[in-house]
Formats: C-alpha cells, structure tokens, sequence
C-alpha cells in the first residue's frame, strides 16, 4: 500500500511539471518584447538636437568631409556656397530688368512711329504676358486672299527690322491668323491654314532676306481662324481676326 501511495505521488509531481516550463517559456517572451520595445522607441529630444547641430554644421561649411578624405571611389559633391548663388539670382534679376526696360523702349518707340504715321488703324502695339506684340491688319499688308506683301507694307516692317538689333538675345515670334471664312476656290492655298502660315512665312522672309536679320531669332507660326480676337460675327470682326502678329517675346523659346 505504501509503495501505491508513493507512486501516485510521484505521478502527481511529474504531471504538474511542464507548468513550470511554461511559466519560465512566458517570462522570456514577455522580456523578448520588452527589449524589442525599448530598442524601438526614439528620444525625440536627443534626436531634434541632433538634427539641429547637423543643420547648422551645413550651413557653416560647403562639406562636413573634407575633399580627398571621402569614400574611397567617390567623390563629394559640395553645395555652390551661399554667395555665389546670391550672385547668380542677382544676376537673373539684372538680366530680367533688362529685358523689360528693352521691351518697354521697344513698345514706346513702335507707338510713336505708329501715331506720327497715323496708322492706328492698320497697326498696333501692346504690352503682353508674352512679351510686346505688334499687331498688323491683314488688308494693310496683302491682297484678299494672298500672301505676298504690299509694297506700302515696307516702311513699317523696315522700321521693326531697325529696332530689333537693339534687343538682347530677343526671340521674335511672327504668327499668322485667318477668319472663319474659307479660302476660295482657285485659291494656291489648301485652306486658312496654309493662307496663315504663308503669310507668317513672307513676312519672316522680310526680316531675313531684305533686312538681313539673323533667322536665328524668328518663329514662323500659323494658327489659321482658331485663335480669334472677336467673334466672327460680322465683315468688321472678321477683318479684325485676319492679322500678323509679330511677337518680341518676354522669355526665349530656344
């Protein structure tokens, strides 16, 4: 009896072991996830200080590493320094001011040639986003339907061909525009499209072939009726669509 009882003891003891196992199994879980915890966080006071002394150390040097101590076949890439990018925006500036006092002289003295002439009804001038536009009616400067300038055209295109040399690095866009009406039949253009860039195209031949302009400067555009200044509603409207403008433009387009 004795020997039963000390064996079911025994048994006793052995089956409630593994909750000891267990219980250690949990601890190290749980202090596994403790450490991975703490490895995690961030001391966001140390970190912003640091973040704070790196900026200003920038700030006082082209490069924290000096040249030839960087990584072994790379070469450091040093920021301009402040006072040379300040020089450089000065100098965009300078150049910007020039330009706009260059279209401003530009458009004054287009307008006194266009009210000493009395050709306010043919020509105009005007200072756009885009730069001074020289508007020039159609009629002023061919025959309906053509593309070959007037003769009377000459006097004013000659007096452009003689402000444009004073400009620096000008782009000079010329851009040929129609009414809605359809070329006519027999006309040696396909449609307005072709009315309008040939147009464009014989007065940038002008400036190049007669006055002896560089053709680097120009561009030659046709937009035909699609970019009308009225509606085309009337004979007076339409007349005002069909134009040349010539186009000194605020910013180079090369």
């Amino acid at each position: 009896m004795a020997r039963n009882r000390r064996r079911r003891q025994e048994g006793h003891a052995n089956h409630e072991r593994w909750l000891l196992s267990y219980a250690d199994f949990i601890t190290l879980v749980l202090i596994f996830f403790i450490i991975m915890y703490a490895m995690s966080k961030i001391d966001v006071a140390k970190y912003e200080a640091l973040a704070r002394s790196l900026h200003m150390e920038f700030a006082k040097a082209e490069s924290i590493i000096p040249m030839g101590e960087g990584i072994q076949g790379s070469a450091p890439s040093p920021s301009k320094p402040a006072e040379e990018t300040k020089k450089e925006d000065q100098g965009e500036k300078d150049l910007r001011e020039k330009k706009d006092k260059e279209l401003a002289d530009l458009l004054q003295q287009v307008q006194q040639y266009i009210d000493k002439n009395n050709l306010q009804t043919q020509v105009s001038a005007a200072n756009t986003q885009r730069g001074v536009a020289v508007t020039l009616n159609d009629l002023f400067l061919f025959d309906l339907g053509k593309a070959d300038l007037k003769p009377g055209a000459n006097p004013v295109l000659e007096q452009l061909a003689s402000l444009f040399p004073t400009l620096t690095d000008a782009t000079i866009s010329i851009e040929g525009h129609t009414d809605d009406v359809p070329v006519a039949t027999g006309s040696p253009f396909r449609d307005n499209w072709g009315l309008s860039q040939a147009r464009s195209l014989s007065v940038l031949r002008y400036f190049v072939d007669t006055a002896g302009l560089s053709p680097k400067q120009f561009i030659s555009t046709s937009f035909a009726d699609t970019r009308p200044v009225v509606e085309n509603s009337s004979p007076e409207n339409r007349a005002k669509n069909r134009r040349v403008e010539i186009v000194v433009l605020r910013e180079a387009s090369r």
